[in-house]
């Protein structure tokens, strides 16, 4: 099994998706994962792929999302725990029952749905995300109105599996996205 060189999994992420802010999604999520990659002592490479490309058949396959990637994925011989990853970061959407089993998946899980709430918080505050405050964006996680479609019972089961806080989280995903800045 073998993952292709970044510019290549770039070029299949633009390839696949051509919406501005699925893009920027897909970014902040393999920076994010990325991040925590060095910091467990995990695979960067892997991990940044990862998030790079769980939501690459989002935009043309919304309804079955990730079952078109997952084959993809298989076909371009890719490892099996970014596919494992892809496909536990979907449990409970389009019919996905599979877990996270590994500190893979639970990174994704709990790095995915977050890079939406702080898209959100930079709209609404301009800011770099380096000098975001951490107890702000907890205020924001906490009012179930504001980013309503993120799902923050996610976040926290994927917390709970990696294991980390909801706070610690926040301050890492801070510290991992000001590299986008």
């Amino acid at each position: 099994m073998s993952l292709p060189h970044r510019d290549l999994a770039h070029k299949l992420l633009d390839e696949h998706v051509q919406d501005t802010y699925q893009r920027h999604h897909a970014r902040m999520v393999a920076t994010a994962m990325e991040g925590y990659a060095t910091k467990l002592n995990e695979d960067p490479h892997l991990w940044y792929l990862t998030g790079l490309l769980h939501d690459i058949d989002f935009e043309k396959y919304p309804e079955t999302h990730p079952k078109e990637s997952l084959g993809w994925f298989r076909e371009w011989g890719y490892p099996e725990d970014l596919i494992h990853a892809v496909e536990a970061h979907a449990y409970n959407y389009n019919g996905f029952t599979t877990l996270p089993a590994t500190k893979l998946a639970a990174a994704l899980m709990a790095c995915d749905e977050i890079s939406g709430l702080f898209y959100a918080y930079q709209k609404i505050n301009p800011a770099s995300f380096g000098t975001m405050k951490p107890s702000s964006l907890k205020k924001r996680f906490n009012e179930k109105n504001f980013a309503a479609k993120i799902d923050r019972a996610t976040i926290v089961r994927g917390c709970e599996l990696l294991p980390i806080g909801i706070d610690e989280h926040i301050v890492n995903v801070i510290s991992f996205l000001s590299k986008l800045d």
